[in-house]
């Protein structure tokens, strides 16, 4: 079957028909984290939309080259141009080395992302191991005539680039209102424009992070290393850009800028941009105070939380919103996903243990190209979870014994769960509501289940109602049907 995959295209604001650069292969960037704190929720949406994405091309057949960038230096603390770098700042206030900060973080970071079931990159290059390659990259602005140095410091000349082609693009901003509302910093006045951004910064004596150029003892500007990074590992010209949407002005609108400087052509065919986790109507992050890690929410260690919540769940509420709307976080909501997303694993649990019938009772529709049609359409997941519910009413049905399915609908509907909710949604199907595996324990219970049916079988009534009896004290439904017993948890 062949697959038509649109993605949203920010340049021209329409969906288009995927191609690929190059034929089989997809180069893939993705803006990832700055590791100087826990992964909170915010983190976790662009990890697991980009997740989606990636386990998707290769389920069609791509060759993916999945870079995710690591922000471990240059990403200053007011704006990407002044203020404390973030990383030396966390160094300083807990007496550690600047990568020992970053590699602190970046452990509790992967750790996160194993716990969500997110794949990890092809490369996950890091901004300091990186330098010379942006040192060079901003000789080539130079040489090109679209920056500037000024007093050890290198500015993009954004006035000047905006004559030749324009500023803005992704974004649809205009260089005129950009004048008219970007504020003049303190210690900015080296800037021929307030909106000119760094691509080279001179270090202040007291900064901990520098490295040697041709202008200065420094350390790059925040938006250089995505640009560098991106050719270096995908080529001038590569397939999908993404992040969130809060990375769209000025960050990536300043790479596209840079590309084109550099290069004399813009870098990706594709933008793709997450939008953003609210909380009461604002965007939840650390520079608003009101993140909540996502420790905390395995943990159920924050006071807006009544509840521990597992990484699956996690998972599952991020992915009932198509990637491209925002998910307003509240307790109520990811209670309501975290009894949907046991429902589901009940409805996938009750189809491994159904028996085929000699004939369908039943029509089963084609919900296999329903799915595929919903991950063709922008990757909308949550046309995908509803279809998945859709097929567990019948095999609900079945199980009650009001339907019968042969091998063949049954082999179809497994492949249906296999391939769209484990495969592609990444939603692990053996694990508890602490995310531990769960496999040993259904196991046992399953044993418990045989033993009571032999009990059944040999009339011994006592040991079949005495089984029944416990596991429903320790908070087990056991059910009865025609294809056998079935178990839960209440």
């Amino acid at each position: 079957m062949e697959h038509n995959l649109f993605l949203y295209n920010s340049l021209k604001r329409t969906k288009q028909l995927f191609k690929p650069l190059h034929e089989g292969h997809v180069g893939m960037y993705v803006c990832g984290p700055t590791v100087y704190g826990d992964a909170h929720l915010g983190h976790a949406r662009p990890a697991i939309t980009f997740d989606i994405l990636f386990r998707y091309l290769q389920h069609l057949g791509y060759k993916v080259r999945y870079v995710r960038n690591i922000t471990d230096v240059g990403h200053l603390e007011h704006d990407a141009d002044s203020g404390e770098d973030k990383i030396a700042k966390k160094a300083r206030l807990e007496q550690l080395e600047p990568m020992e900060v970053v590699q602190l973080y970046l452990n509790r970071y992967h750790h996160d992302m194993e716990a969500l079931n997110v794949l990890p990159p092809s490369i996950e290059p890091h901004a300091s191991g990186h330098i010379i390659e942006q040192i060079e990259y901003v000789k080539k602005i130079l040489e090109a005539g679209y920056a500037y140095e000024s007093q050890g410091s290198v500015y993009f000349d954004v006035e000047k680039y905006n004559r030749d082609h324009r500023y803005g693009i992704l974004s649809g901003r205009n260089i005129e209102d950009l004048q008219n509302t970007t504020r003049a910093l303190d210690g900015q006045e080296e800037k021929r424009n307030p909106m000119d951004f760094a691509l080279w910064k001179k270090a202040s004596p007291e900064h901990i992070m520098h490295w040697p150029s041709p202008w200065s003892e420094g350390f790059p500007g925040w938006h250089l290393e995505c640009s560098t990074m991106g050719e270096k590992y995908l080529g001038e010209k590569f397939d999908i850009h993404g992040g969130g949407l809060d990375l769209m002005f000025p960050h990536h609108e300043c790479e596209i800028a840079q590309s084109v400087a550099a290069q004399g052509h813009e870098a990706v065919n594709y933008w793709i941009h997450n939008n953003m986790i609210t909380i009461e109507g604002k965007k939840m992050g650390k520079s608003y105070n009101n993140f909540i890690t996502l420790e905390q929410f395995f943990e159920g260690s924050h006071p807006l939380l009544t509840q521990a919540y597992s990484p699956m769940v996690i998972r599952f509420f991020i992915l009932q919103a198509q990637y491209r709307s925002t998910v307003d976080f509240s307790n109520d909501a990811l209670q309501a996903a975290e009894k949907a997303l046991q429902k589901m694993l009940d409805i996938y649990r009750r189809l491994q243990n159904l028996l085929p019938a000699e004939k369908s009772t039943v029509e089963v529709p084609d919900f296999m190209t329903q799915a595929y049609e919903a991950m063709d359409d922008d990757l909308n997941t949550p046309i995908v979870i509803a279809t998945l519910f859709e097929a567990g009413k019948i095999i609900n049905s079945a199980t009650d014994g009001n339907a019968k399915l042969n091998a063949e609908d049954l082999s179809r509907l497994r492949l249906l769960f296999d391939t769209m909710l484990v495969d592609l949604l990444g939603i692990k199907t053996g694990t508890d509501e602490a995310g531990a595996d769960m496999r040993p324990f259904e196991g046992a219970v399953d044993l418990l289940m045989d033993i009571r049916k032999n009990a059944k079988e040999q009339k011994d009534w006592a040991t079949s109602d005495l089984i029944r009896d416990k596991l429903a004290a320790l908070g087990f439904n056991v059910k009865d049907t025609k294809q056998g017993v079935e178990w839960s948890l209440k």
